[in-house]
This record gives structure tokens, C-alpha cells and sequence, in this order.
């Protein structure tokens, strides 16, 4: 009475862990105007020893051995297909039962149960995705809230739900025979298991096999076919082992998908057919056969490997050298072809994925692209040269690109910018996938993929159709030589691409001579229009050029301040973005012209109403002027 009212969560644990049934006869009694009335035997046994914890291990033998029997009233059972929409399969209608509950007693059950079927265009699903070959898997979970009683103690309602799942292979082996042997084999029954961390550790159970009848003749290869059922995975064989990242799974499938061999091991269990003898099932379940797996190459697994959504992130300039934001960075979305391979014809999802990317341009490395973090992915159901597939999509952010080769960078971005035709990148990765299945969430690591990345050239006529206009010009300070302005700039970005720019530095020029610099901070530019950028620039052609600069200064002033048509030019250099020499010394031959602003003043009567004319509205940098020929007069006496 006390572990049923104040230990309800404990009692039940111990029953859905200590109570196994093993049906023995399955029939069809009779047909019902809904459905089917079946015959259903099996043997139903306690056994303590499957549960986990010590503690309610405990508690449930004392409970059950007070108890001795339970008695079930009647039950409605209803199963359903959680994958499916929890659409129901099918109802039953078990009849009260009494089984002793005593740990190590073993009730023999003979009942009959009214079986409906459920859903039929749920059913229908079911069976067209078998037929076409897409269900690997099926989790079927059975809810019924039953009535107890023990003796004359009312135990109340127990809802109880169970699912049950598990993973199918079939296997086709043959075996040579040079012997005069001629006998039937029976049914017999297998473990399968795999190597664990180390050598020492326990061989760790993977999934459970059987064969049918089997016929030996003299000296004939042996065909036999083997079903497999894996019903989960063991929390052994995917966690990391001591000391390293990866578990017994990893490296397990990492041999494999690389084509190498690897051991898995075979030892007899329990008999699928009560026909097999019982010395048979008892001389195989004490030896265990090593028996070689062969691997798999997977080549071209991931195919059209693209980019789309690009957005280039400059490297920030005070960042510490080496470090991931000393980098360029790009965020975009991965877009990829999955073929799976024919060993694979169950459902599989992709939540997430993560690699090293070598990049490559003309054979020659450029760099890699660090997505050592994990990264969000969806995948949906493709077809792939008339297999199934998966297309995957997952989103980068802010991804590091190392580059490993200045020069080869600078080839790179001059042909996005002045070569008009697209660039294609090599990129050669180690991608690790998080998979969602039947048996539940694990990581293949280290698939090996290739593709080619197209990268769009800058279109529009190249950077030089940035177009840039200056407005609200400003001057914030002078000096001996040196004026220091402000302006806001507007431009249209003709390309498809962003970029975030934490700083720059360009040279302005006129002349090919350079008479000084302009710097922005924290711009984002966009595709399209872009205003109000703001822009420092230091005019000094004295420090920059010399006294050549000087002369060119002075000209460019004189002709700029008397409104002719003038222009300046802007160009990137080394220093351009400090963390990134390569980037601004390959940026270098590109040159963007541009016209310097006018120069207004207020126009006497515009406006004013004094009748002034309004005609003349071009720039006067002299506005008026008065000659003092008295002064002269006196200057030649």
C-alpha cells in the first residue's frame, strides 16, 4: 500500500523494466464484423536484474513480493504511429488477467483479444512507403490506461505508453564449402557487437540478428540470407571515450566511410524458433566469431556544393594577429546535394553540420574556411540521378576564411573585379553531419566532400561603376599644409554581395600623384544604394607627395576653386586595411574616379528680394573687389 500511494513513478519503473513477455502463439481465432478476434499466448517473467537503479531495484522486489499477484481489469490498448501523425494503427481489447509478480515467476498467458484496425488512408501510407522502399523504420507506441488490483486493494488507473522501434537490415552472405557435408541447419539466433573504447573494454551489443532454415549440400557455397533488427543505440557506443572526442561509433563509421576494414562480432543468442534445439543455442551463445566488415568508399557523396546570400566581413584592424577576426569573414547560406547511398534507404535527417574547408583556386591553395562551430541545418527528400537524396541548407555566420597565399588571394580578387567572368574555387572538406534517424540523434564525422564554388564577378562595369557622390562637405581643422574635411558619401553598389568594413584607409590622388587620404569606420555596404556614409579625408600633398605634391596640390586648388570641372581619384594601398595587406595591395590597379564638389556661395538679390540677377548662378570664389588708384597714384610719385 505505501510504494502504490506514495511510490506510484517508482512501482512503475520497475514493472516496464522488470516485466519481459515472449509471445508464443499468435492465431486468428475467428472474424468480427469490425475487425479480427486473436488468440494470443506467451510467457510473461519478473526478472529484477533489468533494472537499472539499485534503489527501485529494491523497492519493487519487497512490493512485489508483499503483492505476490496483480490483477488486470479490462483494457483497451490503442497503438499508434508517432511518425506519422500519431495516426492510429489499430485498437485491442484485452481481458483481465492475473500474473503473479513475484521477481524470478513466469505466468504463462492464453487470452483472446478483439483486434480493430484504425485508420485505413493512414495505413495505406504506411504500406506505399514500404513499397517504395522508403521505410527504413517504424516506431509503433501502444497507450492503454489500465485497472489494478491486488487481492481486495484497488490500485486505481495505471496509463501506461511503450514504443517500440528499431532499424532493419538484411544481409546476403555467401560462404564457400569444400566439404562432403549435407544438413539442414535450424533457425538460430545472433548477437552483433563492436569494439568498444579500448581493447579491455566489453565487446558493446549493436543489434541482434537470425537466420531462417538453412541447407547445406556437399561442397556447395553457402547462400545465406541474415535479418538484423537494431533497436537503439547504447549510450556506450556514442559517448566520447576518456581522453579523445570521439566514441566507439565514430570510429567505427569513420573506418568505414573511408573505406578501410574493421571488425565487428558474432556470438549466438536465443533461438527464434522453439523447434531449435536447446544444446544448439546453448553451445553457440558461449562463442564469439570476429568477423571482417569490409568499408565503403562514399566518393561524390555531397555534390552541388554552392553559396548563396553572400556577405563578406572585413577583418577588424586592431584584432590580435592570427585570430579568427584578423580574418575575412563570410556569413552565407550552404547550399548542398546529398547523394545517400543505396546501404542507406531509411529516413534520415540532417540537424546540423560542421567542417574544415580547404579552399582552392586553379590547384593552388588560396586558404580554408573555419567551421569548426557547429552550424543549424535542414535537409528535405531529393532525388539524385534517380536515387534518393537529401538537399541540406544550413546558414554560416561570420565564418573565418584563412588565407594561406597572398598572391594567390590577389589573383583571386583581381578576377572579380576586372575579370568579368566567374570565378571558380575548389573547396576540399572534412564535414562532420549530425543525423537525426529512428535510433536517435548521432554524428558521421569526417565525410569526405568536394565541389566547386562559383563566385559571381563583380558586375555592372567593375568597382569603378561604384559611382560614389560627396555631400555636406565640411572642414573640421587646418594646419601648416593639411586641411581636415568631412563629407557623407553616397553610392550604389552595382554587385550582388555585402560587406561589413570595420575600417579603411584609401589614398586620394589627382594626377597619379597622391595628395592625401580618406578613412571610413564601420560601414555595411549593401547591394544597391548606400547613403550617408561618413568619411574623414586629410588633405596634405606637402607629407604625402612632397613638393611635387605640393605642385599638383596647388594646381588642382587653383583650378577647383575657379570652377572648373575637376576630378580626384581614389585608390587602395597596402595600409588600406591593416589586418589584411594582401586585400588592399590587391586592390591596388582598381581606381576610382570621381568629380570633386561645387563650391557655392550666396549670390547677391537671389532670394533676397533686392532685384538682384538670378541668371549667373556659377561659382565665384571672388565675389567682388575695389581698386585704391589713389594708392597707386601715390606708389608712382
Amino acid at each position: 500500500m505505501a510504494l502504490a500511494f506514495f511510490a506510484p513513478a517508482i512501482v512503475k519503473e520497475y514493472a516496464m523494466q522488470a516485466t519481459t513477455f515472449e509471445p508464443t502463439s499468435l492465431s486468428i481465432d475467428s472474424f468480427t464484423p469490425t475487425g479480427v478476434r486473436a488468440r494470443i499466448e506467451g510467457d510473461l517473467t519478473m526478472d529484477a536484474s533489468r533494472v537499472k537503479k539499485k534503489a527501485v531495484r529494491d523497492l519493487g522486489r519487497f512490493g512485489t513480493w508483499v503483492a505476490k499477484e496483480v490483477e488486470s481489469g479490462e483494457t483497451d490498448v490503442e497503438v499508434t504511429l508517432p511518425e506519422y501523425g500519431n495516426v492510429v494503427l489499430g485498437t485491442a481489447t484485452v481481458p483481465p488477467i492475473k500474473i503473479s509478480v513475484r521477481n524470478g515467476h513466469t505466468t504463462h498467458v492464453n487470452f483472446l483479444s478483439d483486434l480493430q484496425p484504425g485508420n485505413v488512408d493512414g495505413i495505406r501510407r504506411v504500406a506505399n512507403d514500404w513499397l517504395d522502399g522508403k521505410l527504413g523504420q517504424l516506431r509503433v507506441q501502444g497507450k492503454a490506461k489500465v485497472p489494478l488490483k491486488s487481492g481486495l486493494l484497488r490500485l486505481g488507473d495505471q496509463s501506461v505508453a511503450h514504443s517500440v522501434k528499431g532499424m532493419a537490415a538484411d544481409v546476403a552472405l555467401r560462404v564457400g564449402n569444400k566439404y562432403p557435408l549435407d544438413f539442414t541447419v535450424p533457425p538460430l539466433g545472433f548477437n552483433i557487437l563492436v569494439d568498444g573504447c579500448a581493447s579491455s573494454d566489453p565487446y558493446i551489443m549493436l543489434a541482434d540478428a537470425t537466420t531462417g532454415d538453412v541447407h547445406i549440400e556437399p561442397k556447395e557455397d553457402l547462400y545465406l540470407n541474415v535479418s538484423g533488427i537494431v533497436r537503439g543505440l547504447p549510450e556506450a557506443l556514442t559517448q566520447a571515450c576518456p581522453g579523445s572526442q570521439e566514441s566507439p561509433l565514430d570510429a567505427l563509421l569513420g573506418e568505414y566511410i573511408h573505406g578501410n576494414d574493421t571488425t565487428i562480432y558474432v556470438r549466438g543468442s536465443d533461438s527464434p524458433s522453439p523447434d531449435t534445439p536447446k544444446w544448439i543455442t546453448d553451445l553457440i551463445s558461449g562463442i564469439t566469431v570476429p568477423v571482417p566488415f569490409p568499408g565503403h568508399t562514399f566518393d561524390h557523396l555531397i555534390r552541388n556544393f554552392t553559396l548563396a546570400n553572400v556577405h563578406f566581413g572585413l577583418p577588424d584592424p586592431f584584432a590580435k594577429p592570427g585570430s579568427p577576426e584578423a580574418q575575412p569573414q563570410i556569413s552565407a547560406k550552404i547550399k548542398a546535394l546529398v547523394a545517400l547511398p543505396e546501404e542507406m534507404n531509411f529516413n534520415i535527417d540532417v540537424g546540423r553540420v560542421r567542417a574544415d574547408a580547404d579552399v582552392y583556386y586553379h590547384g593552388k591553395k588560396l586558404g580554408y574556411l573555419d567551421l569548426r562551430e557547429w552550424q543549424r541545418a535542414n535537409s528535405t527528400r531529393a532525388d539524385v540521378d534517380g536515387l534518393p537524396g537529401l538537399a541540406v541548407e544550413a546558414a554560416i555566420r561570420k565564418a573565418p576564411l584563412q588565407v594561406t597565399d597572398d598572391d594567390i588571394f590577389s589573383e583571386v580578387v583581381q578576377a572579380l573585379v576586372f575579370g568579368g567572368k566567374m570565378v571558380y574555387l575548389t573547396v576540399k572538406a572534412g564535414v562532420d553531419v549530425e543525423m537525426k534517424t529512428a535510433l536517435g540523434e548521432f554524428a558521421v564525422r569526417k565525410i569526405p566532400a568536394e565541389g566547386v564554388v562559383p563566385v559571381k564577378p563583380i558586375s555592372g562595369g567593375g568597382i569603378g561603376t561604384f559611382a560614389p557622390k560627396l555631400g555636406n562637405l565640411k572642414i573640421l581643422d587646418t594646419g601648416s599644409s593639411s586641411i581636415t574635411l568631412q563629407a557623407e558619401v553616397n553610392v550604389t553598389n552595382p554587385t550582388e554581395y555585402s560587406a561589413t568594413v570595420p575600417y579603411i584607409d584609401i589614398n586620394i590622388l589627382n594626377n597619379g600623384t597622391i595628395l592625401g587620404h580618406a578613412t571610413a569606420k564601420d560601414v555595411r555596404v549593401v547591394p544597391g544604394p548606400n547613403e550617408n556614409i561618413l568619411v574623414t579625408a586629410v588633405w596634405d600633398p606637402l607629407i604625402s607627395s612632397g613638393s611635387k605634391g605640393q605642385a599638383v596640390g596647388k594646381e588642382f586648388l587653383s583650378q577647383y576653386i575657379s570652377g572648373w570641372n575637376s576630378t580626384i581619384t581614389l585608390k587602395t594601398h597596402k595600409g588600406s586595411i591593416p589586418s589584411q595587406p594582401a586585400l588592399g595591395k590587391a586592390l591596388e590597379s582598381m581606381e576610382i574616379v570621381m568629380p570633386t564638389p561645387k563650391l557655392s556661395a550666396p549670390v547677391p538679390g537671389h532670394g533676397d528680394g533686392d532685384g538682384g540677377d538670378d541668371k549667373d548662378m556659377g561659382p565665384h570664389f571672388i565675389e567682388d573687389a575695389t581698386v585704391l588708384t589713389a594708392f597707386f597714384r601715390y606708389a608712382e610719385a
